[in-house]
């Protein structure tokens, strides 16, 4: 798509919005509509317009697949990590009250923050990497 003029200035133009947007639904999550899903396909998405506008390798080159992995694995750590860190301080598995004992409304917002975090990375990266897997398929013919 290199004699797409057009629609690769409005790309990047449009690209920071998109991601602005899903840092917007990532932290405001707690409060309102959104989340961690949401907030990791509407990055993915700006991620997947960027390879579908200037190609697969150029997007490759700023999200890496061995990135990638890493970012999936880290936020299932960080979902799980957070349910563990609640039994060790003698709750329930994602009981985030117990994670700040004496200010248990604390320790749910913190409990929150800190699952939905690790959902967004995690759905960010896995769906980029699908991008990946299908974008960087053979045609047949």
């Amino acid at each position: 798509m290199t004699d797409q003029t057009v629609l690769r200035v409005v790309g990047k133009l449009l690209i920071p919005y998109v991601l602005l947007f899903g840092l917007y639904v990532q932290w405001h999550g707690d409060y309102g509509p959104g989340g961690g899903f949401q907030a990791g396909v509407i990055v993915a998405a700006a991620f997947i317009l960027y390879g579908l506008i200037f190609g697969v390798g150029a997007a490759r080159a700023i999200a890496r697949p061995a990135l990638l992995e890493g970012l999936a694995a880290l936020g299932v750590l960080l979902f799980a990590g957070t349910g563990i860190a609640a039994m060790l301080r003698g709750g329930r598995f994602l009981d985030h009250g117990a994670l700040v004992p004496h200010d248990p409304v604390h320790g749910q917002h913190l409990g929150i923050l800190l699952v939905e975090l690790g959902v967004g990375i995690a759905v960010g990266a896995v769906m980029i990497s699908i991008y990946y897997a299908f974008a960087g398929r053979a045609r047949p013919g």
